[in-house]
């Protein structure tokens, strides 16, 4: 491999205020889409509240972006962005405004970005702290270190709740569909009360902001998926049989989805609820069969029996030129956080991950069209792209022990 292609993305480099010139080309891309789904944006609190602000978004599909863009009209402003998004367009996401960041990384860098957008740029700078998609559509777990973040940063508090994004395109299905969005962009957090407020209090405010359920929304704003394979990828976040409780074993397609072992097979309606075609009907709701597979994984992480470990395929992400195939490593997540061996070009590799390190985990279904899901794992100069190589359907419950091993580290370590 080329040394050139090793070169680490500069994070450095101070984002720049949105150019003039491409802010119409930024209105010309986000509003044909976001007509298309007849967005609506309601306002609250907002009055006379102008850049910098913090702008804190949910995160559900590529077409937040554009939901943003039309939200802050007619501003600009500066997004932090996974380095991923950065590959072959590097300049183009500089140029309109976008700060790099490596997902679930201790950044501080990232902090005096964030300072660099606010009070030189004095622009809006956009955060999606949830770190990546929804997985089933309801609120991803937030950094408690936000708070601080705000507070520190003494200017205003917005939050962007944006409602039928995940169902328009859910990370497990990348389908378009056509779902009508609707988004709440509210001041939390004014430029007085920011003065004096305590970062638990901010906290406090942001979590009560992000709770969303995008299915509620579905039936609420009386909508239908019609969309035929509107089950089709669930089984990617529905790994777990709640019937006979086998793992992994889950499939589906068109608007169903079913076990290999035990053949039980669900429906999933218009609305998104789910029925047993025979017996009963375990879960009705695609959030509670989620959350029954995270308790599950807590359980085994208290009981110490979880332990996931197989060869994956390694690609490294150290700049915006595209993806690099190191090799073959061995993954292991355990009580003791992750660890990722190998040996790559001769040399012996080796990295960790302890259970504070990463609150979260960022995952992908078939990605890029690979056939094959991933979980990547950061340092602060470098991704890496992990395959797992013989277990299938397994990111989903590495996702979750993520989670879980920090929230019982945390707590341990609290006490």
């Amino acid at each position: 491999m080329k040394d050139t292609d090793q070169i680490r993305y500069d994070m450095l480099l101070k984002p720049k205020k949105q150019a003039w010139y491409l802010k119409p080309l930024t209105w010309l891309l986000a509003y044909p889409v976001v007509w298309a789904h007849k967005l609506k944006v309601n306002r609250i609190n907002m009055k006379g509240v102008k850049p910098p602000y913090i702008l804190l978004c949910t995160h559900h599909a590529f077409i937040d972006f554009s939901v943003t863009t039309a939200a802050i009209f007619p501003h600009g402003a500066n997004y932090v962005v996974a380095i991923d998004g950065f590959i072959n367009r590097e300049k183009l996401l500089r140029d309109v405004g976008c700060i790099c960041k490596r997902k679930f990384t201790n950044d501080i860098v990232l902090v005096r970005q964030i300072e660099h957008s606010l009070k030189v740029n004095k622009t809006v700078c956009a955060i999606y702290p949830e770190a990546r998609y929804s997985l089933d559509g309801t609120t991803a777990i937030l950094p408690e270190s936000l708070g601080k973040l705000c507070k520190v940063m003494k200017v205003p508090i917005v939050t962007l709740i944006m409602h039928g994004n995940h169902l328009s395109q859910p990370v497990w299905n990348l389908t378009k569909r056509k779902v009508n969005l609707m988004a709440d962009m509210t001041q939390i957090v004014t430029a007085t009360e920011i003065q004096t407020i305590s970062v638990a209090e901010i906290n406090k405010r942001i979590q009560q902001a992000f709770e969303y359920d995008e299915y509620k929304y579905l039936q609420e704003s009386g909508q239908k998926i019609t969309y035929v394979n509107r089950a089709k990828g669930l089984h990617r976040i529905l790994y777990q049989c709640p019937h006979c409780l086998t793992e992994s074993e889950m499939e589906s397609d068109g608007n169903r989805i079913w076990c290999n072992h035990c053949h039980k097979i669900y429906e999933m309606d218009e609305v998104g609820n789910l029925k047993a075609l025979v017996g009963p009907t375990e879960f009705t709701r695609i959030k509670d069969w989620y959350e029954f597979e995270r308790t599950n994984v807590k359980n085994q992480i208290l009981a110490g029996t979880y332990h996931f470990e197989d060869d994956v395929y390694v690609d490294s992400l150290p700049n915006a030129k595209g993806y690099i195939r190191l090799g073959t490593g061995k993954l292991i997540h355990d009580r003791s956080g992750f660890q990722l061996s190998g040996n790559f070009d001769g040399e012996e590799f080796l990295l960790e991950k302890e259970p504070l390190s990463m609150y979260s985990a960022h995952v992908e279904y078939d990605y890029l069209g690979k056939g094959a899901d991933c979980i990547d794992l950061s340092t602060l100069n470098d991704t890496y792209y992990l395959y797992p190589i013989n277990q299938k359907n397994v990111v989903t419950k590495l996702h979750f022990g993520t989670e879980e091993l920090y929230k019982i580290v945390n707590e341990e370590r609290k006490k």
